[in-house]
């Protein structure tokens, strides 16, 4: 196991280079095993905590429907059900990840998906809160996933983003949410900036809409 961010087998600064869903699959295939360890201690990953905090300050009923749309190895999820959320489900593109979501026990229902494709068996206004951490990024889920997310999201419900500082940045899902909010569709509640993983010296975002 890697004791350093530095040591790290090359999987973090690999992520931002990931171009196909191949690429994709089988960079999560190989980082799984060590996935919580890298990201989770070593490099002291603060963004499911930040996204737990904003749900309870949103003071959502403790029984509400979540989504944890890319929840890789759950650590999102464990983040949630230690604040009392216990109705979650998650999905992910990789099934090497959904297999360590699954060990944590916090789950109702995990699902394979391409959140840049759809949300498979998932019918409108089924979640009151969707969550997506970590999973808008360079080669990664891109801006037009928002559409697919709050389509399962009901109205009143709360979508939250938590992504890294260089990819909010760019520019593209900044643009996206301020078309959604100008056409209606969403308003956007609060944006907050701090740690996103501070093991690497990486500053994110963690943004929150309301479907209208």
């Amino acid at each position: 196991m890697p004791d350093s961010p530095d040591d790290d087998s090359g999987h973090f600064e690999a992520a931002y280079s990931l171009k196909t869903n191949n690429q994709t699959r089988q960079h999560y295939k190989s980082w799984a095993k060590t996935y919580d360890h890298e990201v989770g201690k070593v490099s002291g990953y603060a963004q499911p905590q930040r996204v737990a905090n904003v749900i309870r300050d949103l003071n959502a009923d403790l029984s509400c429907h979540i989504l944890d749309a890319g929840c890789g190895s759950g650590l999102s999820g464990v983040a949630m059900r230690q604040l009392g959320y216990d109705n979650i489900d998650g999905c992910d593109f990789s099934p090497e990840m959904l297999e360590k979501s699954l060990e944590k026990g916090c789950y109702i229902r995990l699902f394979e998906a391409n959140l840049n494709e759809n949300l498979p068996d998932t019918p409108d206004e089924s979640y009151d809160i969707v969550t997506c951490v970590g999973v808008f990024s360079f080669g990664h889920v891109f801006p037009e996933a928002c559409d697919e997310l709050l389509r399962v999201l009901r109205p009143g419900g709360h979508l939250i983003i938590a992504l890294n500082e260089q990819y909010w940045d760019k520019g593209d899902l900044a643009a996206k949410l301020d078309k959604l909010d100008a056409d209606g569709a969403i308003n956007i509640l609060d944006k907050q900036f701090g740690e996103h993983m501070p093991g690497h010296q990486v500053n994110g975002w963690v943004i929150s809409v309301v479907k209208n």
